[in-house]
């Protein structure tokens, strides 16, 4: 616990210390629920003329920890790009197991989609992402075909999801941090993303830093070619000078010129959430008349 109130403090600095992103909080400590660790902000592009965007974004702490508040830089970088940005909290373990995080994130998704309205967002182009543990929760939203459904929302709401440094094939249980989060789940083969991509899932970006030693950048590499093969759209890239947290400081003003991580993800989630009426043909979401695969996988070597 000393380590995980150290993370927080050094996060909370950087967000009170480093240089900020334009952009306005108009929503915070918004319940979505009745537990404590069941709010979301909300943050907003100083200008925006019409319906923007929206990114509902998990931060990752090995399903243990994090703070909505320690990830506000990741809020004002994605407003200032255009984005309604939401920073979900979820519980966490040793609280709740899975797959009580991802119904947290399920219930926040339905929450962003009956009222970003209210905060000049479009309910109609909503993408998801994540970092780490928080990737993995955004994978297995956009991918799996139950934790949407249960919480009254189409699958379909789902535009392109965006995943850095994310594990979604890590069978066996090696770590003691997915032991705890996923060791009472009756399917493991069920809790792993790859096992639910199909021509279906909706667009995925997947980064990774070729330097991370936590995740391995494999996770991505696999995810996206299982995507391609199944006729999805998937695009994959690894930054050779990133580390584990290293893709998500990324985001920040301060750590933005190491790797263009925003502006390859905003680009991919901004090409896949167009207003449906002005889509081309090649931005069709899944689902589309044609349904074929738009974006080539560009993936590196494994490390």
């Amino acid at each position: 616990m000393a380590a995980v109130r150290a993370a927080s403090a050094r996060l909370a600095a950087f967000n009170l210390l480093a240089p900020r992103d334009p952009a306005a909080r108009p929503g915070r400590d918004i319940a979505f629920g009745s537990d404590p660790r069941q709010k979301l902000d909300v943050y907003t592009p100083e200008r925006a003329a019409n319906p923007a965007p929206v990114v509902v974004f998990f931060y990752g702490g090995s399903w243990s920890s994090g703070r909505r508040q320690d990830y506000a830089f990741v809020g004002r970088a994605l407003a200032a790009r255009g984005f309604v940005a939401v920073i979900a909290d979820y519980r966490i373990y040793p609280q709740v197991r899975y797959p009580a995080f991802l119904e947290d994130g399920a219930a926040a998704v339905r929450w962003t989609r009956d009222h970003v309205a209210g905060y000049g967002g479009d309910p109609g182009r909503i993408s998801l992402a994540g970092h780490s543990a928080g990737a993995y929760n955004a994978m297995m939203l956009a991918l799996g075909p139950m934790f949407l459904p249960q919480a009254g929302v189409d699958r379909r709401t789902i535009r392109a999801v965006a995943g850095l440094s994310g594990p979604y094939d890590f069978l066996p249980l090696r770590a003691a941090s997915t032991r705890n989060a996923f060791g009472e789940a009756p399917d493991l083969s069920d809790t792993q993303p790859i096992n639910h991509a199909g021509p279906a899932s909706p667009p995925a970006f997947l980064a990774h830093g070729a330097k991370d030693r936590l995740v391995y950048p494999r996770n991505a590499i696999k995810l996206g070619a299982v995507l391609e093969r199944a006729g999805a759209r998937a695009e994959v890239k690894v930054y050779a000078d990133l580390s584990h947290v290293g893709a998500v400081l990324a985001l920040s003003k301060l750590f933005r010129g190491k790797a263009p991580v925003l502006d390859d993800m905003t680009r991919f989630l901004t090409a896949h959430s167009l207003p449906l009426a002005s889509a081309s043909p090649l931005h069709r979401p899944s689902g589309s008349a044609d349904g074929r695969p738009e974006d080539k996988l560009h993936g590196g070597g494994d490390r």
